[in-house]
């Protein structure tokens, strides 16, 4: 009987195999040359554009710092998309540098661009958005431009025989040639006869994700001592929400907090509602322990629109011109509850319920409508037209 070392054995049999299969110098160039073609596509943590940018740097300027205790990721993606579930956030694709057109909508950073349009949390974490359209992208540049020195337009999407709009044609900003097929991709848009540029933005810095322990120090980097503050209590119709940011910032009210169960204000459709209002109203995402916060600080009176009915135990006052000359000069926060749910009780319980007068057999507006119509009434004595 022999006896034989397993372990000696072992490595002579696996010194034999690697032996047996030793590449060429062939098999060694073709490997390379390979790999040098996967490396144009490979997913990397590295800037889309920059080598210093990741998703807990992603602005790099003064003017873009993300605050303390924030959160990268949207306080409840769920409610955001129906594909978030189905697509978490990963490493980005980066776009190489001598790219100047792209026709193929199977090309990965086309992929990239169409799961930021499709996901929230995959949004949130690259701090990447787009926006579709002329005038909400020429309307975001101009008004970054003046706060600035770094412009927030990181890409612009061109369509073939087009050309990019004089007011951003800037050499900073990277501009790609692309098809029809790229761009109704791109944009989710089936008919693009008006769409002829698509942006790629980074998400503002006055986007705030608050985690549960809200300093006061905070709410002055939040709001710098508000007058007024529009609080949205579960708005899950992005152009209803949309449309509430661009009345808020159009009759000058100081900023947008978001509670629990509100779309992403950077959905698509919000996005086009509000025709780029997101990138230039403060914009706060929280709960009502935040509110209070706020409250405290800065003094306000809490309202909140509601429906007048009959079988409401809480008393409803009437809009109208004497009551809203009464709070012209008074800090104030007014809440606006969903489309189907209203109010919130917690909600209805805080603040004093104020309605809109209507005749007729009507009892309530769409939220949007009525959220215009109060912050129109409501505006601070300093922002009212003359």
């Amino acid at each position: 009987m022999t006896l034989i070392d397993t372990k000696k054995e072992t490595n002579i049999q696996t010194f034999t195999h690697a032996r047996r299969h030793l590449p060429t110098e062939g098999e060694k160039q073709n490997h390379n040359t390979r790999m040098q073609c996967l490396n144009k596509f490979l997913i990397s943590t590295t800037s889309l554009f920059s080598a210093n940018r990741s998703p807990n740097s992603r602005n790099n300027s003064p003017t873009f710092q993300p605050r303390n205790r924030t959160h990268k990721n949207y306080h409840n993606p769920e409610v955001h998309d129906d594909n978030d579930s189905e697509i978490a956030p990963t490493k980005r694709i980066p776009l190489p540098p001598n790219v100047k057109t792209i026709t193929s909508t199977s090309n990965p950073f086309v992929k990239h661009c169409v799961k930021l349009r499709q996901s929230s949390s995959y949004r949130h974490f690259h701090g990447l958005v787009l926006v579709v359209g002329t005038t909400p992208i020429r309307e975001i540049y101009n008004f970054h431009q003046v706060w600035s020195n770094r412009p927030i337009i990181e890409c612009l999407f061109v369509l073939d025989n087009c050309r990019v709009p004089e007011e951003i044609d800037d050499k900073a900003v990277r501009v790609v040639h692309v098809n029809s097929e790229v761009i109704r991709k791109i944009s989710g848009v089936q008919s693009v006869d008006s769409v002829e540029v698509i942006a790629l933005v980074r998400i503002p810095s006055t986007f705030h994700i608050v985690s549960n322990n809200l300093h006061e120090e905070d709410c002055h980097t939040f709001f710098s001592f508000p007058q007024r503050i529009l609080v949205l209590d579960g708005i899950q119709d992005p152009g209803n929400l949309g449309t509430l940011v661009r009345s808020a910032t159009a009759f000058r009210w100081d900023g947008v907090f978001l509670l629990p169960g509100c779309c992403d204000p950077f959905n698509d459709k919000a996005l086009r509602a509000c025709r780029g209002a997101c990138f230039q109203m403060p914009i706060v995402s929280g709960n009502w322990r935040h509110i209070e916060t706020l409250r405290q600080e800065f003094q306000l009176k809490m309202l909140a629109g509601h429906p007048a009915m009959s079988d409401d135990p809480n008393p409803v006052m009437k809009l109208s011109k004497d009551f809203a000359d009464s709070v012209a000069d008074s800090p104030l926060c007014l809440v606006l509850g969903s489309e189907g749910a209203g109010l919130s009780d917690f909600s209805r319980n805080a603040c004093e319920l104020v309605t809109i007068p209507m005749a007729g057999e009507f009892e309530s507006l769409n939220v949007s409508v009525a959220g215009g119509i109060f912050m129109y009434m409501l505006q601070h004595e300093n922002n009212k037209p003359v």
